[in-house]
C-alpha cells in the first residue's frame, strides 16, 4: 500500500476546513491552526488516520466482505462512483433511501423488481403489452435503476461503510450505528469525528482532496481483493499436508486394531472352548475304560 505523503494531501487541499463560526469543538485535537476565520487541519493527523482506515479496509476487503461507499454531494458523487467500481464495490451517490439497513429486506425486494422489469424489457416480454405499459415500466425501470442500480449485487448488509461528509449523510450514518457496521469517512472541521469509527480529518468539498483520499481507500481494498486471490490459489502447506496425512494413517490403524480385537478375543475364546470340549471328552473315555475293566 503506498502511503500519501503530507506534500499530496497539501496540494489537493486536504488541509482547509471550514469557517471557525461553523466549526465542531470535537474538531479540536486534529485543527492544526486558525487562518483568516478558516480552520487548517493537521495534515500529520490526517496521514496517519488515512492508513490506519486503508489498513482495515484492506483486511475487510481480504475477508471478501463488501464495504458501501456513501456520497451524495455534487461535488463527490462521481469520483466515489468510480472508484468504488474500480473496486467492484457498491455505492449511493444519488440519494440515501431511509431504511436501507434496518429495512434490507424490502430494498432487497425493490432491488429483485428492477432486475425483473428489465428481463422482461430484454426477453421480449413487454412487447406483447401497450404502448402505455410499455412505457410505464421503462420509466419505473430507469427510475429504480438511478436509485438502486450501484446496489443491484449487494445481498447482504455490508460489512463496512465509506462515507463522503457524514454530516449530510447522517441518516446513513445513524443506521449503519445502529447495526454496529463499522464506519469510515472523511470529516471535515463542522462535523463531530466520534459518530464512526474511522474518522479521516479532511476537506470534503473539494473534489481534488476527495479524490486523493478515495483513491487511496480503493487501493487499498483492490490490494485486499488480490491478496484474498493469491490465498485461493496458493497450495496447502507441506506441514498442514504431512499432518493430515498422520492424522489419517493413525485413524486407519486404531480403526484396524479396533476390527482385529475382537476377531483375536474371538479366536482365543473358540480354541479355548475347543480345548474344553476335547478334555471333557478324554476324561469321559477314560472313566467308560475303567468300567469295563472292572466288569472284566
Amino acid at each position: 500500500m503506498s502511503k500519501v505523503s503530507v506534500q499530496q494531501l497539501l496540494d489537493a487541499g486536504v488541509h482547509f476546513g471550514h469557517l471557525r463560526r461553523k466549526w465542531n469543538p470535537q474538531m479540536a485535537p486534529y485543527i492544526f491552526m486558525e487562518k483568516n476565520g478558516i480552520h487548517i487541519i493537521d495534515l500529520n493527523k490526517t496521514s496517519a488516520k488515512l492508513e490506519d482506515a486503508s489498513k482495515a479496509l484492506r483486511q475487510i476487503a481480504r475477508s471478501g466482505k463488501k464495504v458501501l461507499f456513501v456520497g451524495t454531494k455534487k461535488q463527490a458523487k462521481e469520483i466515489i462512483a468510480e472508484k468504488a467500481r474500480n473496486c467492484q464495490m457498491p455505492y449511493v451517490t444519488e440519494r440515501w433511501p431511509g431504511g436501507m439497513l434496518t429495512n434490507f429486506v424490502t430494498i432487497r425486494k425493490t432491488v429483485k423488481k428492477m432486475t425483473q422489469l428489465e428481463s422482461m424489457l430484454k426477453d421480449g416480454t413487454a412487447e406483447t403489452l401497450s404502448k402505455k405499459e410499455r412505457l410505464v415500466i421503462s420509466r419505473t425501470k430507469a427510475k429504480l435503476e438511478k436509485d438502486f442500480g450501484a446496489i443491484a449485487d449487494l445481498n447482504r448488509l455490508p460489512a463496512a461503510m465509506f462515507i463522503v461528509d457524514i454530516k449530510r449523510e447522517h441518516i446513513a450514518v445513524a443506521e449503519a450505528k445502529r447495526l454496529n457496521i463499522p464506519t469510515f469517512g472523511i470529516v471535515d472541521t463542522n462535523s463531530n469525528p466520534n459518530e464512526i469509527d474511522f474518522p479521516i480529518p479532511a476537506n470534503d468539498d473539494a473534489s481534488d482532496s476527495v479524490a486523493l483520499i478515495l483513491e487511496v481507500i480503493s487501493q487499498a481494498i483492490n490490494e485486499g481483493l488480490e491478496e484474498r486471490k493469491q490465498d485461493k490459489n496458493k497450495p496447502a502447506a507441506p506441514k498442514e499436508e504431512d499432518a493430515k496425512e498422520a492424522k489419517g494413517e493413525a485413524k486407519a490403524e486404531a480403526k484396524s486394531e479396533a476390527k482385529a480385537e475382537p476377531k483375536a478375543e474371538a479366536k482365543s475364546e473358540a480354541k479355548e472352548t475347543k480345548e474344553t470340549v476335547t478334555a471333557e471328552a478324554d476324561s469321559e473315555g477314560d472313566d467308560s475304560k475303567a468300567s469295563d475293566e472292572e466288569s472284566n
